[in-house]
């Protein structure tokens, strides 16, 4: 076990259950923005200054950004501090998660993290923070934890008092209103050859809409509304998949809906859940490893083992570039480690342990969440053998035209067979575009299918 910060070692003694009431004291919550940062991370420094105080994240775009654009890197001149290989891992162990350091040695000649500065660039728009700030006073969970009340915008736990309240912050962090995207996947062989798999993406939160109400939220029970269609390669090209999230996942479970080009059908979805395999995966990764995790936690328990440092992929600009081509990003084995960024950060530790009863291919599953930006940033997943079975990775940037902190790529390795996938490609594509204005009528099943037909 890592060192544990002593401020996270005294919440974690001091859990209750795991569906505990979340609602702190006004106490606690007049440390949002003074000793805490807006988001609950803790707002200072670390002993020996490795991890700088938090002073607003990114609150501007950098020079000659225009909206559209692929970021440019607000840091250029950052240089690589220090750069940790399968010969000097073990000087590093404390600050690595034990999936990281099977990387190394499942790939010992050729995986490695090139370690900059930390640049803690995470920040949100000023109304997130005041609704984060109210949320503190207000949320609960509900039904064993697989559902939340009187949360809106907002991070709903900000200071957090178990594993599941952690997992909803990750599930519920800001990431704008109304979102339209472009981009892929690819899932290399072991020789590294690729095909690439694009889509064509629409999102609305009606949980992230400025002005929205616990109560109206509560009433529609609806967090997202998620749209998937591929469009590439030719022989895939049309397929498509519609999901409704929830917000009480007992009251109603997601609604997930698929349109078959060869059928030329709709069909409700209901396996689109859990551990069935991901879109197109090649089976590398589960439904719910989808956004590192998403979906409902009721085949868990989930304990918060408290913070730690962590090396985690931070600021990684370079790999976002649209000057980079995707046969420079994926290599035999991992991804291009001379693109990628990692940086030393606190992470929020939460194990989940598959409930008695209750099937999963992952036995167990540990999360390491940035505290900045309640970004799951990497996962260990265990198979039933009690075997590391992969680790994921997430390549967070700020997208500073919001401003929220999202990967902008995500990369599972399945140490098994030796290969990985990564989502979110989008180097060769346009940006995403968080000023779309989709519509509600966009994502029924009825428009999943003329989607389909065009």
């Amino acid at each position: 076990m890592k060192t544990i910060t002593a401020i996270s070692l005294a919440i974690s003694l001091a859990l209750t259950s795991a569906a505990a009431v979340a609602k702190v004291s006004l106490e606690e919550s007049a440390k949002l923005g003074k000793e805490l940062t807006p988001m609950g991370a803790e707002a200072a420094a670390n002993a020996d200054g490795s991890i700088p105080a938090w002073t607003g994240g990114i609150t501007a775009a950098p020079a000659g950004y225009t909206l559209g654009d692929h970021h440019p890197d607000p840091f250029p001149g950052d240089k690589v501090q220090y750069t940790v290989t399968a010969s000097n891992y073990e000087q590093y162990k404390e600050y690595l998660s034990l999936g990281q350091q099977k990387l190394f040695t499942t790939y010992p000649d050729t995986f490695k993290m090139n370690v900059y500065q930390t640049r803690r660039s995470a920040s949100y728009p000023q109304h997130v923070y005041d609704e984060t700030l109210n949320n503190s006073t207000r949320t609960e969970l509900i039904r064993e934890g697989n559902g939340i009340k009187q949360a809106a915008v907002g991070i709903p736990f900000p200071i957090p008092a178990n594993g599941l309240e952690v997992i909803w912050n990750h599930s519920l962090r800001y990431r704008g209103e109304s979102l339209t995207r472009e981009g892929g996947q690819a899932a290399p062989t072991q020789s590294g050859s690729f095909t690439y798999i694009g889509f064509n993406e629409g999102l609305i939160l009606p949980y992230g809409v400025k002005g929205a109400k616990p109560e109206d939220l509560e009433r529609s029970n609806i967090l997202f509304k998620f749209k998937q269609q591929v469009s590439e390669p030719a022989r895939l090209a049309g397929t498509a998949l519609l999901v409704h999230e929830t917000m009480d996942q007992i009251k109603t479970p997601r609604q997930a809906w698929t349109y078959n080009t060869g059928q030329r059908r709709v069909r409700r979805a209901p396996n689109v859940a859990y551990d069935a395999p991901g879109t197109a995966s090649d089976g590398l990764r589960t439904t719910d490893d989808f956004d590192m995790f998403n979906g409902a936690p009721d085949r868990y328990t989930w304990e918060l083992k408290g913070k730690q440092e962590l090396l985690i992929p931070y600021n990684d600009y370079r790999l976002h570039s649209d000057s980079v081509k995707y046969d420079q990003i994926l290599q035999a084995g991992h991804i291009n480690p001379d693109l990628v960024r990692y940086e030393k950060h606190r992470v929020w530790v939460v194990e989940a342990q598959l409930k008695s009863g209750t099937s999963h291919v992952y036995k167990k599953r540990t999360f390491y969440i940035d505290e900045d930006s309640w970004q799951v940033s990497v996962t260990d997943m265990y198979d039933n053998r009690d075997e590391l079975y992969r680790v994921a990775q997430a390549h967070a940037i700020n997208y500073y035209e919001v401003p929220t902190q999202w990967s902008t790529l995500e990369v599972y390795h399945d140490l098994q067979s030796r290969r990985y996938l990564a989502i979110g490609l989008d180097n060769e594509h346009k940006m995403y575009d968080f000023a779309s204005k989709h519509q509600d009528r966009d994502f029924t099943s009825s428009a999943l299918r003329r989607q389909g037909r065009r």
